[in-house]
């Protein structure tokens, strides 16, 4: 048995802003929607996102993406204009990691080991 990379589905207040958002803060291209079920995707090399419009009000979401290359990636969202909650910094429990926050308040720790 394999298993491929899983596709998370967010929930999210407005689809066209939330891929719009992606798009531009977070450099994803947007892939189809389809507006009678009020759901879209983004993707970003291997990296896809389903965007399920919902009504409020809905938790946020966690993430922990590896990122090799982590400063170079820092760099580039942060040109993009990407909410930053927190800057690359060593951590204790041996990673070094920055986090990110999307349009719906969605958590997004991109690390690597040290």
């Amino acid at each position: 048995m394999v298993f491929s990379q899983p596709v998370p589905a967010l929930p999210v207040r407005d689809l066209s802003a939330a891929q719009a958002h992606y798009r531009d803060r977070f450099g994803f291209q947007v892939g189809w929607r389809h507006d009678e079920g009020r759901i879209g995707a983004v993707s970003h090399g291997d990296c896809a996102i389903f965007l399920r419009e919902v009504d409020a009000p809905f938790t946020p979401h966690v993430f922990w993406v590896h990122m090799p290359d982590l400063d170079a990636a820092f760099a580039a969202f942060t040109a993009l204009g990407a909410g930053v909650v927190a800057p690359p910094a060593d951590q204790p429990y041996g990673l070094r990691q920055f986090t990110l926050c999307d349009l719906d308040g969605h958590i997004f720790h991109f690390h690597r080991e040290l």
